[in-house]
């Protein structure tokens, strides 16, 4: 009985380091907007291309009022430096869900150690996306909560501009807004 403990303890033990088994080293060669990047993983003779989405943020889609400041501020964060993925899910969209990990800007020879996801939030360019709160750690979700009420205080950002609209609820009204019917100029 205590040897079962044992193993289940030391298999419980393990999953955090099994969950970060997956971090891999890319170039990110590409920023769709505030949460999605393309990253080229690999050598030069065998390289692969992954679209990622970023773990635990939402930021304004492309056409969607601020779309193109968080565009530009993920860019300045990630665009041409080496990251760490630490991807831990694909999307419906064949997208592989990663919190992201780049060298800050303050210190270019240092380690990988800021989140870039955490970084927007901070900046005011992306909301916590509580939706999928769960996929991340207790720390995780502390971290961007805090993050995000500290950025909407000091009005950073979006966060800072009262008529900012979350992109889950822009995507949805933009659905609900297709779906009615033309209006033809007739009274």
């Amino acid at each position: 009985m205590k040897a079962g403990r044992q193993l289940l303890l030391g298999a419980l033990l393990a999953l955090p380091l099994l969950a970060a088994a997956d971090v891999r080293t890319c170039l990110v060669v590409g920023v769709s907007d505030g949460d999605t990047i393309t990253a080229r993983c690999g050598g030069h003779s065998a390289y692969e291309q992954v679209k990622v989405r970023f773990n635990g943020i939402d930021a304004p889609e492309k056409n969607q009022p601020f779309g193109q400041r968080a565009k530009e501020a993920m860019s300045d964060l990630v665009y041409m430096k080496e990251v760490d993925l630490d991807c831990r899910k694909t999307d419906r969209y064949g997208r592989s869900v990663c919190r992201v990990r780049v060298t800050p800007n303050s210190a270019p020879n240092g380690l990988k150690t800021l989140d870039a996801g955490l970084a927007m939030i901070t900046l005011g360019m992306a909301w916590w996306y509580r939706d999928y709160a769960r996929e991340q750690t207790v720390e995780e979700r502390a971290q961007y909560e805090f993050a995000e009420s500290e950025a909407a205080a000091k009005g950073a950002g979006l966060l800072g501009n009262k008529r900012a609209m979350a992109p889950w609820i822009w995507r949805k009204e933009q659905r609900i807004g297709s779906k009615l019917p033309a209006n033809d100029g007739a009274p």
